[in-house]
């Protein structure tokens, strides 16, 4: 007998296209995916902001703080502060006396000198290593500068770089004075005080009373563009 012949088409193994209406619910899916991340990403943003602006706040106030006590805070007189142990003179302006060296000790009884007669031309301020000419440095001081001494048998090491720390980077002089009688002194025009050691306060107390102050013969006269001793490191 005659096999049948089978007219029927084959089943398609290609998945049909996705509907109009299944279109619009995933792109209905995505906008809502997308809609979700924006809203997280702006509560971020959000607790970012409010926490900087705390700490920022914090910041001001104690800007504000520490700007009203600063301000409420009166201001010293430099010529009002007092110093244990201060000595002074009463010295008219320095004369002109190089190339002739001055026995400040005998002539002043100064040892290291704090003023007098001196040489025409002044030490350039700074920090040295090595000790000055007594007359060179005279003449600085008569600028308003304040010169540091140290006794080097006494002063080194991280002593001597507490010290230098504290040297002001203009109208201060700092050198090694051999045989000086005290750890540390510092001098100014017709003013002068011992100090027990790098650490002692009164530094502080001196370079403000005396560093720059109208008091000085020749105050606001350079302390640079003259001569550099031997040994200048600063």
């Amino acid at each position: 007998m005659a096999s049948k012949k089978n007219t029927g088409k084959a089943n398609s193994s290609t998945s049909a296209a996705p509907t109009v209406k299944e279109e619009r619910a995933q792109r209905r899916l995505a906008k809502i995916d997308a809609f979700k991340k924006e809203q997280a990403r702006r509560k971020r943003t959000r607790a970012i902001a409010i926490w900087a602006g705390a700490v920022a706040g914090v910041g001001v106030i104690a800007i504000i703080a520490t700007l009203v006590i600063v301000t409420n805070t009166p201001k010293v007189d430099p010529q009002n502060i007092e110093l244990t142990g201060l000595k002074t003179w009463n010295l008219e302006s320095g004369k002109h006396v190089d190339p002739d060296p001055v026995n400040y000790l005998a002539d002043y009884g100064m040892n290291p000198p704090a003023g007098g007669a001196h040489w025409s031309a002044e030490l350039n301020c700074g920090v040295y290593t090595e000790p000055q000419q007594n007359e060179l440095a005279v003449h600085s001081l008569e600028h308003a500068a304040v010169w540091v001494t140290y006794n080097p048998d006494q002063v080194s090491g991280a002593d001597l770089k507490a010290l230098t720390d504290r040297i002001p980077r203009t109208y201060a002089i700092l050198s090694p004075y051999p045989g000086l009688d005290a750890p540390v002194v510092a001098s100014a025009w017709g003013a002068q005080v011992k100090l027990s050691g790098v650490d002692d306060k009164r530094l502080d107390g001196f370079m403000a009373k005396y560093r720059e102050s109208p008091s000085a013969p020749e105050p606001g006269a350079p302390c640079s563009g003259s001569v550099d001793g031997p040994g200048k490191v600063r």
